[in-house]
């Protein structure tokens, strides 16, 4: 054992013993060669809880755990330190009270001048905050780990700094299907298009975050099955405490769906948009359409009235003749144009489309010219469409003069027509049957921001006074009120294919024909001229259809509104026929017509109007006269109705 006495007595051990018994921050005791605690100081019994007269003669692996004591640590550390000069050492201790310590321990020989081993000098420092701060980073620094691991939604893994991967989630695993062994090592550029690479892209974006501290971009990546998704990328560097780069830290996501929805979103809205223009372009259409029929069925019956009155001038029946044919070309055009906004009166019927396209087939032939053909071929189950046989007839003739002046070099146009039973609710037309008859050509073709206006009102690709810009469009909204559709597809230096679908008639229809001669009520002049009540809001229209009927032979009275039309009614006049315009302010013919029936049941009356959309009111079933109509349409609608009450 040490003889503390005589240590005692060696000059300035007193300074010593004052010093080390001072330190606090330490713990700094002795002991004998068999591990004795031998002295102790204040640090010792801060750390350790132990008073000095608590340990003092107790051995020291009363400091160590149960299981360091079970494998025999303390007799080790001593032999380590006398055979090795030194033992050194970080563990857990155990304090007076139970509670463990981090404790940092030293332990070394102490020698007599001889050489001889007389006892052992330790020293130990806890470092239990040290080790609860290091535990607690070690346990941040795995719960990242296992933050970073586990989120699937984002590729989030590490870069060195020329660009290898060398870290890798299971998010980064799912968006580009590479396993951490197999992309761990490579480089990152292998994720980018042929296109990007060729640009250095990868080293761009490298550069840029090194020298901006953040690089961010969306574009293209490329799986491991060769895939495309559409990515949002961030890269930062990243630098240790010195601030050296150390590599590169990578955020992908894949935005595909959203980028796939954020277009479906751009196109709804513009086809909302294109909607909503097409929609008020065709009201204010109609609405002029209307007026405009008003003013030509004043001109045609006019001219057509003053035809009859002309001397025999052929100049002079030249002139008016010509000026009848401008007038029905005018006509035509309101129709072109009610057509588009979908309110001109059609007439379906069950249609024939090899029958009528023959009946054309001169007319296509002749304006087509030499280096043109024309080849139609018809299935031969083929049924009937249901469909207005004049508009049709007009649609079919449009293509076919689009297709000539598509192919200025010459070429071929196709017609051809086959039934479909349409069950997919994906095709371009509702489930049901249809009779789909194309027009297609082998010339110029169109690119995508032509084809997507084809069908506007108004543009056209020819030139000034070559075309209205109203053919297509009218094909299309004729097809459509028709309850079809109108498809067209096209491409520049091919051709172009324009597709009716019409929906399949239900029965063959036979002939509603009440004559094919012509109508001149003027012959065999009853005794008593039929009365015609005329009725429309539009003065000069009254008094040309007034001059009309009593050049037929009939009375007109004449009334400028509906409620002008029921006074004249009530007072019990007799009225043979009342001829109505349907479009009128305060109450419209339809409404005229319902109420005038509730007085007089059998009354006869006739709509005109060149609008179709009445359903908006209860309708009932009258015979029609479509504005601007002539004098012997008139005389037609007007004996029809005569005959048959």
């Amino acid at each position: 054992m040490i003889d503390t006495e005589s240590q005692t007595t060696l000059p300035g051990n007193d300074h010593y013993q004052l010093l080390v018994s001072s330190i606090v921050d330490y713990a700094i005791y002795m002991l004998d060669r068999n591990g004795t605690v031998v002295s102790w100081n204040a640090g010792a019994q801060r750390f350790k809880g132990y008073e000095a007269t608590e340990i003092i003669g107790r051995h020291f692996s009363t400091f160590y755990t149960d299981e360091d004591k079970a494998s025999g640590l303390p007799a080790r550390a001593l032999r380590t330190a006398a055979e090795q000069g030194k033992f050194d050492q970080e563990g857990w201790r155990v304090r007076k009270d139970g509670t463990r310590m981090w404790a940092h321990v030293v332990i070394d020989p102490i020698r007599s001048p001889t050489g001889e081993l007389i006892g052992f000098a330790k020293v130990t420092r806890d470092l239990s905050e040290r080790k609860a701060a290091e535990s607690a980073l070690q346990e941040s620094e795995q719960q990242f780990r296992l933050l970073v691991q586990s989120v699937t939604d984002y590729a989030l893994y590490q870069l060195s700094p020329q660009g290898m991967v060398s870290s890798w989630n299971a998010g980064a695993q799912r968006i580009k299907g590479y396993a951490a062994e197999e992309i761990i090592g490579q480089h990152f550029s292998r994720f980018y298009t042929p296109e990007d690479q060729a640009i250095e892209l990868p080293r761009i974006a490298l550069e840029t975050a090194l020298r901006e501290g953040r690089f961010e971009k969306e574009g293209w990546r490329v799986r491991k099955d060769g895939t495309r998704f559409w990515a949002h990328v961030v890269i930062d560097p990243i630098r240790n405490a010195t601030g050296e780069l150390v590599g590169f830290a990578k955020v992908t996501r894949d935005n595909t769906e959203r980028r796939d929805a954020q277009r479906a979103l751009d196109e709804a809205r513009e086809a909302f948009f294109q909607s909503q223009k097409s929609e008020a372009l065709g009201q204010l259409t109609g609405g002029v359409a209307h007026d405009f029929n008003n003013l030509l069925m004043v001109i045609q019956s006019s001219l057509e009235l003053a035809q009859k009155r002309l001397p025999d001038d052929p100049k002079l029946r030249r002139l008016i003749g010509n000026a009848l044919q401008g007038a029905q070309r005018g006509a035509s055009l309101t129709q072109r144009m009610l057509a588009f906004a979908r309110k001109q009166e059609l007439n379906p019927e069950s249609v024939d489309v090899p029958q009528l396209v023959r009946g054309i087939l001169d007319l296509l032939e002749r304006s087509l010219g030499p280096s043109l053909d024309l080849v139609t071929e018809f299935a031969s189950t083929l049924k009937p469409a249901r469909a207005d046989a004049n508009q049709l007839e007009l649609a079919i003739l449009n293509l076919v003069v689009n297709a000539r002046d598509a192919m200025p070099g010459g070429g071929i146009i196709r017609i051809t027509a086959r039934s479909l039973d349409v069950t997919d609710s994906r095709e371009v037309v509702p489930p049901g049957r249809y009779v789909r008859i194309t027009v297609e050509d082998n010339g110029e073709g169109m690119d995508a921001a032509t084809l997507a206006r084809a069908t506007e009102p108004f543009f056209t690709t020819k030139g000034v006074g070559k075309g209205t810009g109203l053919g297509l469009s009218m094909v299309k909204g004729m097809v459509e009120q028709s309850g079809g559709r109108f498809v067209m597809t096209s491409e520049q230096g091919v051709g172009t294919t324009a597709q009716i679908w019409l929906p399949e008639a239900a029965a063959e229809t036979g002939s509603d024909d009440t004559g094919s001669g012509e109508v001149n009520p003027g012959e065999d002049e009853p005794s008593k001229k039929p009365v015609v009540l005329v009725v429309d809001d539009d003065a000069l229209v009254l008094g040309n259809v007034a001059d009309m009927l009593e050049d037929l032979g009939y009375s007109p009275i004449l009334a400028g509104s509906g409620a002008e039309a029921l006074k004249l009614l009530a007072t019990g006049e007799p009225i043979d026929v009342m001829l109505t315009d349907y479009a009128m302010p305060n109450m419209t013919g339809l409404q005229l017509a319902k109420e005038a029936r509730s007085r007089r049941p059998d009354l006869p009356v006739v709509l005109a109007s060149g609008f179709v959309d009445l359903a908006a009111e209860d309708s009932i079933e009258l015979p029609r006269l479509t504005k601007p109509f002539r004098q012997t349409e008139l005389a037609k609608a007007v004996l029809a109705v005569i005959e048959t009450h």
